[in-house]
């Protein structure tokens, strides 16, 4: 027997219409559940459901195949029927983990999860223990960045469907890598949305995206569970590894219990069962340490954040850009901060925001592996007019000094796919919406929003336009060229360092030792010093302790005397003083 089932608290009636067979009608159940049992329904069989009296077929809303995009039928689905070879995989831990964010759709020319298996070798020789896709949940149209997802429980047709992504997450842990998805749980996409036609899953409050997601309103129960059986679902049935989850400053919950306290208890229970550690990793407005305090400490108990105020305060140094939310960073103070304390907003003032903001955070008790840093990722690269990589600004010398200062730091370090051979491809803001007027909305929205900055309209690319989707795709050709190749050789060494030094991947914060110059950084990490000079000179810098060893340089023509290092311009080096 095959069970169809869904919550449809105030529909009066719901039919079911099944591939071959008459519709039927299915029993209400008290708590608002609709239930039928019909015998002989193979997986592969198309179905949908009409509410009361309506004509119009709609797809499940916790549909785990849709074949026919969004807005066609649902497709019954039978999770056993894959076969896993990945039965000894116990796991990564986010600590001490190097993650690597991409998007399925541009990461490979064929844009799909098979194509991206053929790339995991390169991913595995660079030193990349945690994959971290963007979403791919099912949204409208073809091409997107995957946060106008709209089916929670489905995986993007043309990307390869459910079975396409257990064939990634298997033959990711075969090479020893684990992966994180990236998840929307803060609002739905504006098509395609039709969980709200079956039942109040939306609130009256409204975020950036629209409508918020009903997490504390009338008949929130079923709403929370909705979201919580796609997080148990992705972890468990697809083996993933852990979940970046989107915008959580965006959930709109004022329960005494918070939707994120929720997930984090479940997910332990989860990871105690399957015998593997999971991890949820939160991106927060916020400057909110609550968000990876322990439950036990009166806190949500997520893993790690994304943290934002690390890549401001790099790439504000690196670029010296001071607009927008840059305009309160780039001095070494702010870099110094943030090394050892997390967040440079922590309870400070924000200009920006015309207000104190954030929280400090307690650097003896919260390790610096709860905190994801980066140099890129998709916002900070796709949320720019252009789309513009910092490899387009930097010269090499201040780019290998930014991937130096994050690579030695106390956090959880990222890269966004590319970064590691200085890829010279734009990661521009793209969509595919069918519809004219959603299509024409979100263009004008866009070259609006860059022409209140100062960028000319005829500048900013048209995310419909499929020329915008296709520059943003990378080039792995790019990687037979002899500036490339050296790039990814020094990034492949310096994870390679992080990980054969201790001191390196040590996440407390309060061992950090920061000291400045003039246009100089000098970093100790235990018996490791960093020293980074980003002035277009060169610099002679006295070192807390004497060289025992060069551990790595960023380019040729440094000179070490006992404890002092002369540094070319734009240059790094990490040396064993102890």
């Amino acid at each position: 027997m095959t069970e169809f089932a869904v919550w449809a608290p105030d529909a009066s009636r719901l039919r079911l219409r099944v591939a071959g067979h008459p519709d039927c009608d299915l029993r209400r159940e008290d708590d608002g559940w609709w239930r039928v049992d019909l015998p002989d329904i193979p997986p592969g069989t198309d179905y949908a459901y009409l509410i009361d009296d309506g004509e119009q077929a709609l797809p499940d809303p916790r549909s785990r195949w849709q074949p026919q995009g969004v807005h066609g039928p649902s497709r019954v689905y039978d999770d056993t029927a894959f076969d896993w070879t990945d039965h000894g995989w116990t796991g990564r831990q986010l600590p001490g983990a190097v993650l690597y964010e991409l998007h399925v759709g541009t990461f490979t020319a064929e844009g799909t999860f098979d194509a991206a298996v053929g790339r995991l070798d390169h991913l595995a020789e660079l030193g990349v223990d945690l994959i971290e896709l963007l979403p791919v949940n099912a949204f409208n149209g073809v091409q997107n960045w995957g946060y106008d997802g709209v089916c929670w429980y489905a995986p993007h047709e043309s990307y390869g469907g459910p079975d396409g992504l257990k064939r990634f997450v298997d033959a990711a842990h075969a090479r020893g890598m684990g992966v994180i998805l990236d998840v929307v749980y803060n609002h739905f996409g504006p098509s395609g949305a039709y969980a709200p036609l079956f039942g109040p899953y939306l609130a009256e409050a409204s975020n950036t995206w629209g409508r918020a997601v009903n997490l504390d309103g009338p008949h929130s129960d079923e709403v929370r569970r909705f979201i919580i059986d796609s997080v148990l679902m992705w972890l468990r049935d697809y083996h993933v590894d852990g979940l970046r989850l989107d915008a959580v400053h965006a959930l709109v919950d004022h329960r005494a219990t918070h939707l994120l306290e929720e997930l984090a208890a479940e997910v332990e229970t989860l990871s105690t069962h399957v015998g593997r550690p999971l991890s949820l990793i939160a991106e927060s407005d916020l400057n909110d340490p609550r968000l990876i305090t322990p439950r036990e400490a009166g806190g949500y108990g997520l893993h790690a954040q994304w943290n934002d105020d690390a890549h401001h305060a790099l790439h504000s140094l690196l670029t010296g850009e001071s607009q927008g939310y840059y305009a309160d960073f780039g001095s070494l103070e702010c870099l110094s901060d943030v090394l050892t304390g997390a967040f440079f907003h922590a309870g400070t003032w924000s200009s920006f925001r015309g207000r104190s903001h954030g929280r400090p955070v307690d650097r003896a008790t919260v390790p610096g592996h709860r905190f994801v840093a980066y140099l890129q990722n998709h916002d900070q690269i796709g949320n720019r007019a252009v789309g513009d990589r910092v490899a387009s600004t930097l010269s090499p010398g201040l780019l290998r000094v930014g991937a130096t200062l994050l690579l030695t730091a106390p956090f959880t370090p990222m890269l966004f796919m590319g970064e590691e051979w200085g890829a010279s491809t734009p990661w521009q803001f793209f969509t595919s919406h069918p519809e004219p007027e959603l299509a024409a909305a979100v263009g004008n929205g866009r070259r609006r929003e860059f022409a209140a900055h100062g960028w000319p309209e005829g500048d900013i690319p048209d995310p419909q336009d499929p020329a915008t989707f296709a520059r943003s795709r990378l080039d792995w050709a790019e990687l037979e060229k002899p500036e490339h190749r050296e790039t990814y050789d020094f990034y492949r060494r310096l994870i390679a360092l992080r990980k054969s030094r201790p001191d390196l991947s040590d996440p407390r914060l309060d061992r950090v030792d920061v000291r400045h110059g003039d246009r100089f950084v000098v970093v100790r990490r235990g018996d490791c010093v960093v020293a980074a000079n980003l002035a277009p000179k060169s610099q002679r810098i006295t070192l807390p302790g004497v060289v025992r060893a060069v551990l790595l340089a960023t380019g040729a023509g440094v000179t070490v005397m006992r404890d002092v290092v002369e540094l070319p311009a734009e240059s790094a080096v990490v040396v064993a003083a102890p």
